[in-house]
């Protein structure tokens, strides 16, 4: 941390996204940080207050490209990245490198070398964005079209499902956070695999997500008349998230896990439900199963199992940091459906990678994350 002012100074890279945005607001009111860099592209230049009128009462540096920077001039303790996927790889490669990472030639002779040079020695990176996530860059680039672009620090990279991270974010200074789909997924099928209550087989993920998820940018099928009024499914057998939920299944389960998965678009601007088919094992039944979820869960402040009978919905979290899981019999015997809601700008984004700072740094896990949800 800065000496003098005691709170860790803060850049985020990629501050006019949604995501971007959602990490201002939650860090505005934390007692231990002080944004000190926030970059945009076709933004930079602006208030962020012009961009985001609901932010304008912050007292926050302007918007600068990132290209326009002068990090040399600048104590950055935190670097959260909510780049594109696919641009973030060469960003934290030159980052890390000018601050004492050994990086790959053609990186350092690549477009951006010196861009961001003088940062601090310790610096961490969050990232927001996918690059990091899949441990197997030959599975990164199957699935993501491109070869990764910074493939040596991927074994360093700790994948930040918070709950099930803590040790590791500790002494980590790149740390992926998980997609909003995994973590309504993860959060209620790893306990359920570790314990073996469940089988690793015929798992069934469908699940629905509000517009944000698809980001700020321009496109034609996020029109309002192109969204509103109707459901529908997409990336379907072939959406990037499903070998991110597979690789953290099947590192629960101790072997190769494949399972379906089929996310939907509706109408909304924030949540995720996901509704997860099961196969329990013999002699479990739905209440085994919640059971073990509520002991996993009885100590973690944002992750609530319901009561039985209890539906979650999305608008049980809404702009908070909050997961809350139900468990139901299934009519067909030896089965159960797990429902989990988060919202996917919080707990499936930005509140994730907060929590992971917090703890991360030995900060109060809770700081910044104490809103409650909005209803209605």
């Amino acid at each position: 941390m800065t000496s003098g002012t005691n709170k860790l100074r803060v850049a985020i890279l990629g501050a006019s996204g949604y995501t971007g945005a959602e990490l201002v607001r939650l860090l505005a009111n934390h007692a231990k940080v002080e944004l000190t860099v926030l970059t945009a592209d076709r933004h930079a230049g602006r208030p962020l207050g012009d961009v985001f009128p609901h932010l304008g009462g912050l007292s926050l540096p302007d918007l600068l490209h990132i290209d326009e920077v002068e990090w040399a001039g600048i104590d950055v303790d935190l670097v959260f990245c909510t780049l594109p996927h696919g641009t973030t790889q060469e960003v934290i490669a030159e980052l890390l490198h000018a601050t004492g990472h050994d990086m790959v030639d053609e990186l350092v002779a690549g477009r951006r070398q010196g861009v961001i040079a003088g940062l601090a020695k310790n610096v961490k990176v969050i990232d927001l964005s996918a690059d990091f996530r899949l441990t197997d860059v030959g599975t990164y680039a199957q699935w993501y079209g491109h070869e990764h672009l910074a493939a040596h620090l991927q074994p360093e990279a700790v994948y930040g499902l918070t709950e099930f991270a803590r040790d590791a974010l500790t002494g980590s200074r790149l740390i992926a956070c998980p997609g909003c789909y995994p973590t309504a997924s993860l959060l209620p099928l790893v306990p359920l695999i570790e314990n073996g209550v469940i089988g690793s087989e015929g798992i069934i993920i469908d699940a629905k997500s509000g517009v944000s998820g698809a980001g700020r940018s321009l496109k034609e099928a996020m029109l309002f008349s192109e969204v509103a009024e109707g459901v529908h499914p997409y990336g379907i057998g072939g959406h990037r998230h499903a070998p991110e939920i597979e690789q953290e299944v099947s590192r629960a389960a101790g072997e190769l896990v494949t399972l379906n998965f089929t996310p939907h678009l509706v109408p909304m601007n924030r949540g995720i439900l996901a509704t997860i088919y099961v196969n329990m094992t013999d002699g479990n039944d739905a209440d085994d199963l919640r059971a073990i979820l509520r002991s996993r869960y009885e100590d973690e402040p944002f992750v609530r199992v319901v009561d039985e009978g209890v539906v979650p919905a999305t608008r049980h979290v809404r702009g908070s940091n909050h997961c809350l899981i139900g468990v139901f019999p299934d009519r067909v015997p030896g089965r159960a459906i797990l429902v989990s809601a988060i919202d996917n700008l919080v707990k499936g984004g930005s509140g994730q990678a907060v929590q992971n700072m917090n703890v991360a740094y030995g900060f109060e896990e809770t700081s910044g994350l104490g809103q409650e949800p909005m209803f209605p």
